[in-house]
C-alpha cells in the first residue's frame, strides 16, 4: 500500500485548496445569511459550479466516468484528499457536483440505469442541473436492515404503484431536487434478500408528499432531512432500477461508496476543528498562560493530531481495498471506518469548541454545525452499533478457521 500523492493527485490538492480558499471560504458568511434569510440555493452557487466545472474540478468522485462524461476519473485512494479539502465546508462539495446523496444515486445510475434512463436522470445529475435522493429509511420499522423495508412497490399493468412513508430523506426539501430513487418490496413472499426492488420516482408525481424537514438536533438543514408519503403513487415499470428483487444488493452496492465518502469529508472537519483548536489556543489567556499551556488542552491538540492521522490512514487503506478488490470485498474496513470516523469527528470539534468556551456553541465558528452533522453521521448509512456487529461477525468467522492457532502462546500454570 503506498499512500503518497502522485503528481496527478498533489496538483488536484493544491487546485481544490486553491479553488475553496478564493471562491468557497470568502462566500461562507454570506452562504449563512441568505440560507437563513430563507434564499436556498444562495445566489451564487451556480456561478461557483460553473467556474469550478470550467476549471475541471468536477465529479471528481466517480471512478468509473466515461470519456464523454464530465469530470476527472480519480480512484477511490486519489480522491480521498480532495474530499477530505471539500468537508471543510458543509456546503463545498455541491460546488464541485460531489455532494451526497447525489454521488451515490450517481453510481447507481452508472451501475445499473438503463439508456433511457441514463439520459433522462443521470445525465442532468453529472451536468449539476437537477438533484436527487435517496428514500430507504422509513420511520415504523428499524431500516438499519433494509429487509424490514416496508413500502410497497406493486405491479400493475404497465406501471408500478407505490405506497408507504419514509423520513429523514436527505435533499427532498432542495427545490432542484428532481427524482427519488425509492426502495420497497415487489415481492413480500420472496426470499428475504429478494423482496426489495428500486424504483424512480420523479418528485412531482402525483401522491408523492413531503410532510415536513425533520431537524437535526434542532438545526434545520436547508436541502432538507424529510418526512415523505407516497400514496398510490404510480410510474411507468420501465422506470424500475435494476431488476424486481435486486433492491438489497443495489442498496450494498450504492452504501459502500457513500460511506466512505462521508469519512472522508469528516477527516477534512475534524482537521479544520484542531486547525481552529490550536490558533484559538495561542491567542487566548487564562489564568496567566496561553491555554495550550494548560496541560488538558495541550492533551487534546496532541490526542486530536494522533486520532485523526489514525483515522486518516485508515479511510485511505478502505479506499485503496475498493479499487483493489471491490467495496463488496472491503467490507469490513468499510464498517471499521464508518464506525470510528464519527466519533472522531465529534471528538475533535467538541475539544475546540470547549477551546473556544461559548464561541464555540456560536454561528461565529464552523465548530457547532460540524460537531452536529458529526453526530447525525453515527446514524447515517447505519448506526455505529450495526456496523460494530458486522465486524464482530466477520472477526468471529475468521477465527473460527484457526481456531485454536493461539491457544500455543497460553502458558498453563505450574502442577504440584
Amino acid at each position: 500500500m503506498n499512500f503518497g500523492y502522485t503528481k496527478k493527485v498533489e496538483d488536484l490538492r493544491v487546485r481544490v485548496k486553491t479553488f475553496m480558499d478564493k471562491e468557497i471560504v470568502p462566500r461562507h458568511a454570506q452562504w449563512l445569511r441568505e440560507v437563513h434569510a430563507g434564499n436556498f440555493p444562495p445566489s451564487f452557487m451556480e456561478e461557483l459550479k460553473a467556474k469550478a466545472k470550467a476549471e475541471g474540478l468536477w465529479n471528481l468522485f466517480l471512478p468509473h466516468l466515461k470519456d464523454d462524461e464530465p469530470g476527472t476519473r480519480l480512484t477511490n485512494l486519489e480522491y480521498a484528499p480532495l474530499a477530505e479539502i471539500m468537508g471543510r465546508i458543509s456546503w463545498a462539495p455541491e460546488v464541485f457536483n460531489c455532494n451526497a446523496p447525489d454521488t451515490g444515486n450517481m453510481e447507481l445510475l452508472h451501475m445499473f440505469a438503463t439508456p433511457a434512463q441514463r439520459e433522462k436522470w443521470l445525465n442532468p445529475l453529472l451536468e449539476g442541473k437537477i438533484r436527487s435522493a435517496f428514500a430507504m429509511t422509513e420511520p415504523d420499522v428499524p431500516s438499519s436492515d433494509a429487509t424490514n423495508i416496508t413500502t410497497s412497490i406493486r405491479r400493475d399493468g404497465d406501471d408500478y404503484v407505490i405506497n408507504g412513508r419514509k423520513w429523514f430523506i436527505t435533499n427532498a426539501a432542495h427545490p432542484d431536487c428532481k427524482i427519488f430513487i425509492v426502495m420497497g418490496k415487489t415481492n413480500p413472499d420472496a426470499e428475504t434478500h429478494q423482496q426489495q426492488s428500486m424504483i424512480l420516482v420523479p418528485a412531482q408525481t402525483p401522491g408523492v408528499k413531503v410532510i415536513r424537514n425533520i431537524p437535526v438536533m434542532n438545526h434545520i438543514s436547508p436541502e432538507g432531512h424529510c418526512e415523505i408519503t407516497f400514496t398510490n403513487v404510480r410510474v411507468p415499470a420501465t422506470n424500475l432500477l435494476g431488476e424486481e428483487g435486486s433492491g438489497f444488493a443495489l442498496a450494498q452496492a450504492r452504501l459502500g461508496p457513500g460511506r466512505i465518502h462521508h469519512c472522508m469529508r469528516s477527516i477534512g472537519a475534524a482537521e479544520l476543528a484542531l486547525e481552529l483548536m490550536i490558533e484559538r489556543s495561542q491567542e487566548r489567556k487564562t489564568f496567566g498562560k496561553y491555554l495550550h499551556q494548560h496541560g488538558t488542552v495541550g492533551e487534546w491538540i496532541a490526542k486530536s493530531r494522533i486520532e485523526i492521522d489514525q483515522a486518516r490512514l485508515l479511510v485511505l487503506k478502505t479506499a485503496w481495498l475498493i479499487d483493489e478488490v471491490g467495496a463488496k470485498a472491503a467490507r469490513k474496513e468499510i464498517s471499521m471506518i464508518k464506525a470510528l470516523i464519527p466519533q472522531l469527528h465529534t471528538t475533535v470539534c467538541d475539544r475546540a469548541m470547549q477551546v473556544f468556551g461559548a464561541m464555540g456553541l456560536s454561528p461565529d465558528t464552523p465548530l457547532a454545525d460540524h460537531w452536529t452533522w458529526g453526530r447525525a453521521l453515527r446514524y447515517a448509512d447505519g448506526p455505529d452499533e450495526v456496523h460494530l456487529q458486522a465486524i464482530a461477525r466477520m472477526e468471529i468467522a475468521q477465527g473460527k478457521e484457526t481456531l485454536g492457532a493461539a491457544a500455543a502462546y497460553m502458558t498453563a500454570p505450574p502442577r504440584d
